[in-house]
């Protein structure tokens, strides 16, 4: 083990590999890794994968967008249940719900003072949103929060007036409810009754979070985490999490994201010219720079609210194959998956949706089955390092490559590989910008494996077993010494 007065000698030393023929050491490094993130954002990043539940008027309605004008007495879930939402995705692997609290037509899933276009004054008559956090609890899931900013049937939208009264709703929902991990805000801006848009008050709504739910992250149009750019869950060749300050603006994301009811159905591309949001090409024309991880968000169908014409229509739902492909580009590609479950009239998360999911878990756990106990915690070799726990708040070991080979784990007999993961120490920032994976029956190495970040998580997943005495990972090209904090192999 090193010591802790040699923590910066380690990170620093230099690395083996000619690095690409970048820069190992450099003031330019320096200022790349030293963005860090904050403790709210390394708390976020180990969720990996959450839900959203969009429910509403628009659910009765048939509709993804409402005016406004809908009438309380349509409002009428017959078999509402919070606990089998969280029951039904806690299986699935999920950490936590974010639910439509408010969308765009105004109406609340909770108790306000605010309005009397809630919950309380339809049929139903519970406060959802309370129910949902009792669920949450009872099965040990985190609740979040969406409020659509846009409100088409709030009178003082448009005006000052209508800041004091979003603020109002934001004071609710974060005093009543208990703990927030999350508060996402879309960038939905379109006309009110009087026919004005809205002028936010951004800095204001993040005040009162940070006020009284410390602990949450602001999403999306927010400082904590940023959207993938897309509704479709694509993500990019590498996603990095340390970026120019000047993208993802609010003004961004509200240009680029909803625009017209006619369009909130279409799915959004990443544009070409967004594929690179963090390279050293990149990052190095813009002065300031911050840690912004990445958010990708996919509904379960072509849509966000239950529509009994979607749901009934194979070609209007996703695979479960192709969820489970998002998932693994997002959770495996230094992203985290928000992924939308609707619940149908009744209140519930129906049987196709259910049977859905079912198969989407197989799938997600199936390369992941047997796993080969090998962490930073327990590997000690030449290849590398291993700091003591002390040195870090969460008390987990973290390695800090400092070898000629990178990190070389050898087996007892061989193995059949089906997956390998990989994890950086963020509190060191984001650091590895290639890397390569080999493997050995005894007689040299082969090339198993090309890729490029790492960050949160890399999951590695090979079509073949690769079968194996030997494994070499290899961060290729870093900015400074890489910083890794685990290494998973499985098994088949």
């Amino acid at each position: 083990m090193i010591r802790s007065d040699d923590i910066n000698e380690a990170l620093y030393s230099s690395w083996c590999t000619d690095n690409g023929g970048r820069e190992k050491a450099s003031q330019e490094v320096e200022r790349l890794i030293s963005v860090l993130p904050d403790k709210r954002q390394l708390e976020f990043m180990k969720l990996e994968y959450y839900n959203f539940i969009h429910f509403g008027m628009n659910t009765f309605y048939k509709r993804e967008w409402g005016d406004g004008s809908e009438e309380l007495s349509q409002f009428n879930p017959t078999d509402l249940d919070t606990d089998q939402w969280c029951s039904v995705l806690k299986e699935t692997g999920s950490k936590g719900i974010i639910i439509t609290a408010k969308h765009h037509d105004g109406f609340c899933l909770f108790n306000t003072a605010c309005t009397d276009h809630n919950v309380m004054n339809t049929p139903f008559g519970k406060d959802i949103v309370a129910m949902l956090s009792e669920s949450c609890k009872k099965y040990d899931m985190k609740l979040g929060i969406y409020l659509s900013p846009w409100d088409r049937h709030e009178k003082t939208y448009g005006t000052d007036g209508y800041n004091d009264f979003f603020v109002a709703q934001l004071r609710e929902l974060c005093t009543n409810y208990g703990d927030i991990f999350c508060f996402w805000f879309d960038g939905a801006c379109g006309e009110g009754k009087n026919g004005k848009k809205q002028v936010y008050d951004w800095e204001r709504y993040y005040a009162v979070i940070r006020e009284l739910q410390p602990e949450a992250v602001i999403s999306v149009c927010g400082p904590d985490v940023r959207w993938i750019g897309n509704e479709a869950g694509k993500t990019r060749k590498s996603e990095w999490s340390v970026i120019p300050a000047s993208r993802n603006a609010n003004s961004e994301i509200i240009e680029n994201s909803q625009k017209a009811e006619k369009k909130a159905g279409k799915l959004q591309n990443v544009k070409e010219t967004d594929a690179d949001l963090g390279s050293r090409e990149l990052v190095k024309n813009y002065e300031k720079l911050i840690f912004k991880p990445a958010e990708a968000d996919v509904s379960v169908n072509y849509g966000w609210f239950y529509n009994d014409k979607k749901f009934k229509r194979a070609s209007k739902m996703r695979t479960p194959e192709e969820l489970a492909e998002i998932y693994f580009a997002a959770v495996g590609g230094n992203a985290s998956l928000l992924l939308n479950v609707p619940p149908d009239t009744s209140g519930l998360i129906n049987k196709r949706s259910v049977d859905q999911l079912k198969e989407f878990t197989r799938l997600i756990k199936a390369p992941f089955e047997n796993e080969e106990r090998l962490y930073a915690s327990n590997l000690i070799s030449d290849g590398y390092k291993l700091a003591p726990d002390e040195l870090f708040n969460d008390g987990e070991g973290y390695m800090l490559l400092d070898g000629e080979k990178g990190v070389q784990l050898i087996f007892e007999s061989a193995i059949s590989v089906t997956a390998i993961t990989l994890r950086e120490n963020l509190a060191f920032s984001q650091r590895v910008e290639e890397l390569e994976i080999y493997a050995s029956k005894g007689k040299g190495f082969s090339k198993v494996y090309s890729g490029t970040v790492i960050g949160s998580k890399k999951i590695v997943r090979f079509s073949k077993p690769v079968k194996a005495t030997e494994l070499l990972i290899v961060p290729t090209v870093s900015r400074g010494n890489p910083v890794l904090k685990d290494i998973r192999v499985y098994k088949k």
